[in-house]
């Protein structure tokens, strides 16, 4: 451990004792884990934070003697030569790496006089013997041999690890060299080497060791363990205030020896979390060989990857590429403007592509090593595969010049130059790291799709570009409006690629109805919801009155001529429903494909998880889309698992067709190699806000005409292919040309907080330098709601709330009966009625039989309360679940098994979240003393959702009376007579 004076000792321990409690009590969730690719270095363990600083931040220990004759044996630049060759640890290193001689050991000291005398530190070659440096010596002591037959053993060991410029260290597990370790690490010492003892492992090393070498600890799996981000700023914390005292203390007592570590560095560094510490003046110049060393290293391996013939073959398709045959213009244009604009139309390979330009040419120029690019995406499918694919271009595996990260999930190694990630993850590295340290390009990719997180990180980067005028910022889209981003950003240099897709035939709804003779009527294009989904199916049912999706275009249907086609085709027209998505002509068409068309995978285009499920089971009893030998039936959402997700990217078996349902997750950014065929249903679900109201809305809309576009591009990325739009043409000619920005229809709640926690200043003003500007109404809400609930304080500043709530990823509301839960000591029942806000109402109302699903819910809501009622029925299911009952339980109880199960998990993870921030430890009586006082539970319901306590909206012809005690909405209409129940999006109806 390290030596330091008493003063520090309590640091040290708090620190210590932190991380062991942590890991020790931390919930499963909490501690994620991921794998850790196999080091290019062997079996040695190099800690990530660790790896290049600690060549410049070790004093050199060797006597003065020694010191003052170093310049007869290798010098300083073959030293830093051979450290490149393998990065050495810093860790904390043992006294017993330190240990001066002991007087009992006069007799070896003798034995061994010869390594005494002034000699030039030994060579500094850090690099791992070809066999491993876990591989177990071969000795073959007499029986009962003395320590002194052992130690003259290990002085000719020691002296072939000294001449052998190959070896980094000798590992052995021999019992003789535990037993005699204090005397072989004394003679290492003597010989300018390190050792340590690890459990019964005894290693001897040219570097500095730590003092856990995961690679030697046979109880630890292989795996990597991610601490909570909450930790580690507490973590961080300790290292500073310790620092701090440390140096106070060297100041005061300048003749303490401190051991050999780097404990400047903080751990999580190699999460890119915290900013890396300049290195010290004198220390740079050997920064510089190391990195010219590396970078050399990087650009022979990229040679030889492309002179190989793998590599050569890679090269020819990249070649084909739009975006190659604009390199050097892409690339003369980055090195000479701060920012550029990618507009790249679909298949140009502008994502995979361009981040490699600037990866290769900064290794070809022999600045790879201190190349660092961080390409963000809109969703972590994309992020993934686009790693992947550019992984092996480069003839690599993922992790290492290329890696990703998202949430809860990464692959990054310490050589990892070029990280693609999601907008979240580089935002929440700003919330450390406000001038991004270390990165020298970012990358911003589809912008276009104009996500509240993509235009705040914009307004973030264009305030730290003129702190970091090294710094390059390119941002790509397929499609954008690349004047209106160039102005933004003062006339940047546009760069327009053209793209390459295969040609793609397109049918429109009058097109399809004409080629397949399919007849529309009023009720065969109602969707089957199943019968629990009743209520979603009469909406669609032909009415007076226009919803808002069927009005946008009714304009246009009204002004269609469509005399050209058969009076067939016309009646089907007249009778189309713009509010359905149509799920039997979609079970028609795939039918179609199947019987009548080309091999090819077919994407289909819907707009939630209700659509997908439901067409999915309709498409799964049908006689041929269900059966498996002929058809392989898959879905992508946003919800579902990674693994899941990249299941769509493998190939069937020959003669298998594929079918994949899937949202707008597969626009962008991805490409299933097989598709050739596409179904587009011309919608897609986005969050709507009323200002004037203060009240937003999760419905489905219609797309732009660019995301139309994006979606047709699907069909041809690899092969011609075709596009079936099922709605008229004359729909598509009245899309928006571009999708309304998220930042304009969205609460802001979230986004105000994040504003403050990273210290931007007034929230007004800030977000007034967003590319286009929330309305100032909006705005205004959003501060008034944060001032209301505690969150932000008179002069707009975090409170103590406020603080804690931006630690949580949830909406403020719900983060704040989190809080309250846990400072009340209920925490159980909030943590099953927040996770039950958070997903589809799991009470069931089958449409024949409503009466005793209403009566199966009574049971629960005795007290009129919804929120209550699901605390009751979540702990029926608990209980039934420990007899195996679970299903029989949801079932007698016409609850949905998928969102009990969904608030299952939920409730696992804001429990992590909550533990995070230091709310809640691991005793599970002291946070639950309250659970049972119904009363408390409805106070804490009550002040979480304040201010949605109580509103009146009037109109012409009703008015509703909010009352949110149980989040409860009555709604009285004169019209219908009826009195209609809504809890958060669960209706029922009344008399």
């Amino acid at each position: 451990m390290l030596s330091s004076s008493p003063s520090l000792s309590h640091h040290h321990h708090h620190l210590l004792l932190l991380l062991h409690n942590s890991l020790s009590l931390q919930n499963p969730k909490t501690l994620t884990m991921k794998d850790r690719p196999r080091s290019s270095y062997g079996a040695v363990y190099v800690p990530p934070h660790h790896r290049l600083r600690s060549v410049i931040t070790t004093p050199n220990y060797t006597s003065s003697a020694a010191a003052a004759t170093a310049g007869s044996g290798a010098g300083a630049g073959d030293i830093v030569d051979s450290k490149l060759r393998e990065p050495p640890q810093t860790a904390v290193i043992s006294p017993r790496q330190t240990r001066s001689p002991s007087s009992q050991q006069e007799q070896l000291h003798n034995r061994t006089s010869h390594f005494n005398s002034p000699r030039p530190p030994p060579p500094c070659d850090d690099s791992v013997s070809e066999e491993g440096s876990d591989r177990e010596l071969d000795s073959f002591p007499l029986p009962g041999a003395s320590p002194f037959d052992n130690i003259d053993e290990w002085t000719r060991k020691f002296t072939m690890l000294l001449r052998d410029k190959e070896k980094q260290e000798f590992v052995s597990r021999e019992k003789k060299d535990r037993r005699d370790f204090e005397q072989i690490s004394d003679l290492a010492s003597r010989m300018g080497l390190y050792s340590h003892l690890y459990a019964k492992v005894v290693v001897f090393s040219k570097v500095p060791l730590p003092n856990y070498r995961f690679d030697l600890d046979d109880k630890r799996p292989q795996r990597e363990v991610a601490l909570p981000l909450g930790l580690l700023r507490r973590v961080d914390s300790y290292f500073g205030e310790y620092l701090s005292q440390k140096s106070k203390t060297r100041e005061s007592y300048p003749d303490i020896s401190f051991s050999r570590s780097n404990s400047s560095c903080s751990i999580a560094t190699d999460e890119g979390l915290f900013e890396q510490p300049e290195p010290l003046g004198a220390s740079k110049s050997v920064m510089e060989k190391i990195h010219q060393r590396r970078s050399l290293q990087l650009r022979d391996q990229q040679r030889a990857w492309q002179e190989s013939p793998e590599g050569r073959k890679m090269l020819e398709f990249r070649r084909s590429l739009p975006a190659y045959k604009e390199k050097d213009t892409l690339l003369t244009a980055v090195s000479r403007n701060q920012v550029i604009v990618v507009s790249g139309e679909t298949g140009c390979g502008k994502t995979t592509q361009i981040p490699q330009f600037i990866l290769e040419s900064e290794i070809e120029s022999v600045h790879g090593a201190v190349c660092s690019i961080i390409c963000t995406q809109p969703r972590r499918i994309s992020a993934m595969s686009v790693s992947e694919r550019v992984a092996s271009e480069r003839g690599e595996k993922l992790g290492e010049s290329v890696g990703y990260k998202v949430r809860l999930e990464g692959m990054k190694g310490r050589d990892t130059h070029l990280l693609f990630c999601t907008t979240g993850i580089l935002l929440r590295r700003l919330l450390i790291d406000r001038n991004l340290k270390g990165v020298t390009h970012v990358i911003v990719d589809e912008i276009h799709e104009r996500g509240m997180n993509e235009d705040f990180l914009l307004i973030v980067l264009k305030d730290l570009l003129p702190r970091r005028p090294e710094l390059r910022l390119i941002l790509m889209s397929a499609t954008l409006d690349a004047e209106l981003f160039s102005s933004y950003f003062g006339g940047a240099q546009i760069i327009r690629i053209p793209g390459f897709t295969y040609p793609v035939r397109t049918h429109f709804l009058e097109n399809i109805l004409e080629m397949t003779g399919y007849k529309l009527t009023p009720y065969n294009q109602i969707d089957d919801y199943g019968q629990e989904k009743m209520w979603k199916m009469s909406k669609q049912a032909p009415r007076k009155r226009k919803s808002q999706i069927a009005s946008v275009v009714e304009d246009a249907l009204r002004a269609a001529d469509f005399k050209e086609y058969r009076p067939q085709t016309q009646e089907s027209l007249s009778f189309w429903n713009p509010e359905c998505i149509g799920f039997n002509l979609i079970e028609y068409l795939l039918c179609y494909i199947c019987e009548n068309e080309k091999p090819g995978a077919v994407l289909v285009f819907m707009t939630g998880w209700d659509d997908i499920s439901s067409l999915k089971d309709k498409l799964q009893v049908h006689p041929l889309l269900g059966d498996p030998s002929q058809v392989l039936l898959l879905a992508c959402h946003g919800s579902m698992a990674s693994s899941e997700q990249r299941l769509i990217f493998d190939e069937p078996e020959d003669g298998v067709r594929k079918i994949v349902l899937a949202t707008n997750i597969a626009e962008t950014s991805i490409t299933i190699n097989d598709v050739v065929f596409v179904l587009d249903c011309g919608k897609a679900k986005e969050t709507s806000y009323d200002a004037l109201n203060n009240t937003p809305c999760l419905l489905p809309s219609w797309i732009s005409k660019v995301s139309a576009q994006q979606r047709r591009g699907r069909a041809g990325r690899v092969q011609p292919g075709e596009c079936y739009y099922l709605y008229p043409r004359c729909v598509y000619n009245a899309f928006a040309e571009y999708q309304l920005p998220e930042i304009l229809r969205t609460p802001l709640q979230s986004l105000c907080l994040q504003i403050k926690s990273l210290k931007l200043g007034s929230i007004s003003e800030f977000l007034s330098r967003a590319l286009q500007s929330p309305e100032l109404l909006a705005v205004q809400n959003a501060i008034d709601y944060l001032k209301i609930i505690g969150a932000l304080d008179e002069n707009e500043d975090l409170t103590v709330l406020g603080r804690y709530l931006t630690m949580l990823p949830v909406e403020p509301k719900l983060g704040k009966m989190l809080i309250l839960g846990a400072i009340f000591n209920c925490l159980d029942p909030v943590l099953t009625i927040v996770s039950g806000l958070s997903v589809r109402d799991p009470f069931l109302t089958p449409f024949d039989k409503k009466d005793l699903a209403e009566a199966a819910k009574y049971q629960f809501s005795r007290d009129y309360s919804d929120h209550l009622a699901l605390v009751r029925a979540y702990e029926g299911w608990i209980d039934a679940e420990r007899d195996l009952a679970g299903y029989e339980y949801c079932w007698r109880n016409f609850l949905s098994v998928q969102s009990i199960k969904a608030i299952d998990s939920l409730r696992r993870e804001f429990f992590s979240l909550l533990k995070d921030t230091g709310l809640v430890d691991g005793n599970t009586t002291s946070y639950n003393a309250w659970s049972h006082d119904e009363h408390l539970v409805r106070a804490v319901i009550c002040y979480g959702l304040y201010p949605g306590i109580c509103s009146v909206v009037h109109n012409e012809k009703s008015f509703s009376l909010k009352s949110m005690e149980d989040g409860q909405v009555f709604l009285y209409s004169s019209m219908l007579g009826n009195l209609k129940f809504r809890t958060h999006g669960w209706f029922s109806m009344r008399r």
